[in-house]
């Protein structure tokens, strides 16, 4: 054989391996009518989670609403199967479905070997500021502060409290050159204000963290792996008010599949954007890989369904462990929706400046609001952030704080200020929820009764 024969075969088998470790994605727009439908297939089930995970997080990251899943693994092939609509429950047009497969078509995402569920992408371009600690009143503004007087412009960030704990995930660019910050004494000056700030947090039973690094992260992943570190799933002594009832918090069960050797884990709570995502990233974070599930959601409300293995190909075999699992699930739904969130304020500036977080914080803490939530972005040159918030009680906010605070800001420059109601979506059970898909069958057995493993396996 000749050398060109022999780097013809070379090629050629390069490109069937690749073929055999590529997923197959399939965006079909006339399957279903009422939703559009991606399906992921692929023989060989190399890194099947961690494909599953960054399927769903594309979804998620364009803010897509999964209305149904199916995911079926039996160690060799697998498919999952998603049903979508856009975040007004309309179909999915051209230009979003060109982004999907634009981003599931990058190879290089599921080629390279394995690795954590959160990769930290070194950059110039901006230094990545995370923070874990006791939450209080006021935290953001005085974080907000300290980057201001350092002449840090922060383009994005998210902020979550649970439990009393706060994370914060904050990317931040140099005032003068519109880049990542450079200078160790700068972020050595930079780290030291924001112990300060997270030490006057401290409750004296947890003790502030941060790091700082030049590059980023997936924010909403960091912010799980960040509170999870901070066991924010162990209750605090006193809830704080407004908390939600026990019947209002999401209810996860573990059971064993004796026939399979699977842990089964059911999770009813109620429906919101991300919530795949979120239970999904938590066992994959776990090290527990998804065999087979089921992701149902009604008007109000959402079903899922979980047959799980850890990494080691074991089951759950402990009482303890157990009681983890189920701990770390309901944190992880909680998360996003704070107990105590009440209302929901929505700000858009026509140019962003360096200061403009900090003075938007500053007029809430101003007026005794309390910061449970907060999503910053930058959009060109405007900023716009949300920011989930309670007066210090844990109550709603009155009507006549939120008029003042508009006017407050809109003197600011041009500027909107919108109030939204509570996050909260009343909790209804299925026979009360019309048009919730399966309610009926669901109230007379479980899932488990479906045998969907034995379908599938």
């Amino acid at each position: 054989m000749g050398m060109s024969e022999a780097d013809g075969m070379e090629d050629w088998y390069a490109e069937l391996i690749q073929r055999m470790t590529t997923p197959s994605f399939v965006v079909d727009n006339d399957a279903c009518s009422p939703t559009t439908v991606i399906k992921v297939i692929r023989v060989e089930g190399m890194n099947k989670q961690r494909i599953l995970l960054e399927v769903v997080q594309v979804l998620a990251d364009l803010n897509l609403i999964i209305t149904k899943a199916n995911m079926s693994f039996d160690g060799e092939w697998f498919m999952d199967v998603f049903h979508v609509t856009d975040a007004d429950g309309n179909k999915l047009q051209n230009e979003i479905i060109d982004k999907i497969k634009e981003s599931l078509a990058a190879q290089d995402r599921f080629l390279s070997p394995p690795r954590s569920p959160v990769a930290v992408t070194p950059s110039k371009k901006l230094t990545s500021i995370e923070l874990t600690g006791a939450d209080r009143p006021g935290l953001l503004s005085d974080i907000c502060a300290v980057l201001r007087d350092m002449n840090c412009n922060v383009v994005e960030g998210d902020l979550w409290t649970h439990n009393a704990r706060t994370a914060a995930v904050v990317h931040v660019t140099d005032q003068s050159t519109g880049l990542a910050i450079e200078d160790p004494e700068r972020i050595s000056t930079i780290e030291e204000l924001l112990r300060n700030v997270l030490r006057s947090s401290n409750d004296g039973t947890r003790v502030g963290n941060m790091v700082v690094a030049m590059g980023a992260a997936h924010i909403e992943s960091r912010l799980h792996q960040m509170l999870l570190a901070e066991r924010d799933y162990e209750p605090v002594a006193d809830p704080p008010a407004g908390a939600e009832s026990n019947g209002c918090r999401p209810q996860v069960s573990l059971s064993h599949c004796l026939e399979k050797d699977y842990s089964v884990v059911t999770v009813r709570s109620k429906d919101r954007p991300k919530l795949l995502f979120d239970t999904l990233f938590t066992l994959t974070d776990m090290q527990y890989v998804v065999f087979h599930g089921t992701g149902i959601t009604g008007a109000m409300e959402a079903w899922q369904e979980y047959y799980i293995r850890h990494v080691d190909g074991l089951p759950i075999s402990s009482e303890a462990e157990s009681q983890r699992v189920i701990k770390c699930l309901e944190a992880a739904i909680e998360r996003r929706t704070s107990e105590v969130c009440t209302n929901a304020l929505a700000g858009r500036c026509a140019k962003d400046r360096v200061g403009l977080l900090s003075d938007i914080t500053r007029i809430f803490r101003e007026n005794g609001l309390s910061i449970k939530r907060a999503v910053i972005s930058t959009k060109g040159s405007k900023a716009v952030d949300t920011f989930c918030v309670s007066d210090m009680s844990g109550n709603p906010v009155d009507p006549k704080t939120v008029e003042s605070i508009r006017r407050q800001i809109a003197q600011m420059g041009k500027a909107v200020v919108r109030m939204k109601g509570s996050p909260h979506v009343s909790f209804k059970h299925p026979a009360e929820t019309a048009g919730f898909l399966l309610g009926n069958l669901l109230k007379a057995c479980s899932f488990q009764s479906f045998r969907l493993v034995r379908s599938y396996s």
